[in-house]
């Protein structure tokens, strides 16, 4: 039997056992369990990633077909698809949750050099969530409307990477300015969001925590103008103003001055309000900031076409939020072994070529490079670079 490693664990090794350990242990994940432990539920869900399994019993079958390379995949146990259904559903899903932070960690430090696409030192971070589309009678639990069920993804996207850093799952009924409660601003860094997050008393936490915030104005919206400042209109900014709130309850809340910016755009002529609680940055930047929140609609289209979060193995909340955060850390995961190795290729094309590949014996980046043509486009750009469709 040859001695290299199969790229499945070339993949998996990049999680430091101790690090696992750790996670299991905080939640007792191992708890009186004799046979398949949770290292070995994470593998056959990580399995399932990155092969696009369709079903629980897909997983088993696919699996013991190769019962020869289980051992070397890291298993000590036989997968069964009851048993895995049962871990899935009684394992507490805090576990992969804290293991997906500890590898958010470690890409943020790997990406923190990427271009964002506007030049600013300060971390900037993009707030938006999607919407999952459920069956209600099998998940009665995430009722979103009277027909149907829904989950939401909140995600806080780093746009230097781009690398997600917060990540909370909801019904779908649940509004989206809720997630903000949820948030620790940190000092100096931008949140750009788009005008659903708009609510004045817990945007002006970022304020106090002296973090900065882009989002759009809604309609209708009173304010009272205090200064206009001067702008170039051929950049498509329009007008830039410090204001303040006009309703007495919406200075309760907001006891302090606001900036409105009016910016058309000029390639598709779209008008849109800007507000913000930063004062020295040009008017423009805040426009170009607001439009990198793209970045975090691209993110959601990524992993709803490159991971298995729309189809769930599992009816119970816990097997959905289990799912989800093993598949975050798949993405992590293929981030992290894409910037350690140095591989040109995008993260759809990494997954495409590990999902075909997973029982060979040759090194990844040595494989990678054998797939890649001389004449395939590559930009150093992160966003086409991360999130090439």
């Amino acid at each position: 039997m040859p001695a290299g490693k199969l790229i499945f664990s070339q993949l998996t090794d990049w999680i430091h056992p101790e690090q696992f350990r750790r996670c299991v242990n905080r939640y007792h994940g191992n708890y009186k369990i004799y046979n398949f432990p949770c290292w070995d539920q994470f593998l056959a869900m990580t399995f399932a990633q990155i092969t696009y399994r369709e079903s629980l019993a897909d997983i088993e079958v696919c699996l013991r077909s190769r019962h020869d390379q289980l051992y070397r995949m890291g298993f000590r146990s036989t997968v069964a698809h009851s048993t895995l259904a049962d871990a899935n559903s009684a394992r507490d899903w805090r576990i992969y949750a804290d293991l997906a932070q500890g590898l958010i960690t470690r890409a943020r430090r790997l990406y923190a050099d990427e271009p964002m696409g506007v030049e600013l030192e300060q971390t900037v971070y993009a707030l938006d969530s999607t919407t999952i589309d459920l069956c209600l009678s099998l998940f009665p639990w995430a009722r979103f409307r009277s027909t149907k069920a829904a989950i939401k993804l909140h995600t806080l996207l780093d746009l230097r990477g781009p690398i997600p850093t917060m990540i909370s799952i909801s019904e779908g009924k649940q509004a989206d300015v809720r997630v903000l409660d949820e948030l620790i601003p940190e000092p100096g860094a931008f949140y750009v969001m788009d005008r659903g997050y708009v609510d004045f008393q817990r945007l002006f936490g970022f304020v106090a925590a002296g973090a900065f915030f882009v989002t759009r104005a809604k309609a209708g919206m009173q304010l009272q103008r205090l200064e206009s400042r001067p702008v170039d209109k051929s950049t498509g900014v329009r007008s830039d103003h410090i204001v303040w709130l006009a309703l007495p309850r919406s200075i309760e809340h907001y006891p302090d001055r606001l900036r409105r910016v009016s910016y058309k755009d000029p390639e598709s002529g779209k008008g849109l309000v800007f507000l913000t609680n930063n004062f020295d940055l040009p008017a423009l930047t805040i426009a170009q900031l607001y439009k990198c929140r793209w970045q975090v609609e691209l993110f959601f289209k990524w992993i709803k076409q490159n991971l298995r979060i729309k189809h769930f193995f599992g009816t119970t909340d816990n097997a959905v939020k289990t799912q989800v955060w093993i598949a975050v850390s798949v993405y992590l995961l293929a981030a992290i072994v894409r910037k350690q190795l140095g591989l040109k290729v995008s993260l759809s094309q990494l997954l495409q070529i590990l999902s075909v590949n997973v029982f060979e014996q040759i090194p990844l980046a040595e494989l990678v490079a054998k797939t890649q043509t001389q004449n395939e486009p590559y930009d150093s750009h992160n966003q086409l670079m991360l999130l090439h469709i």
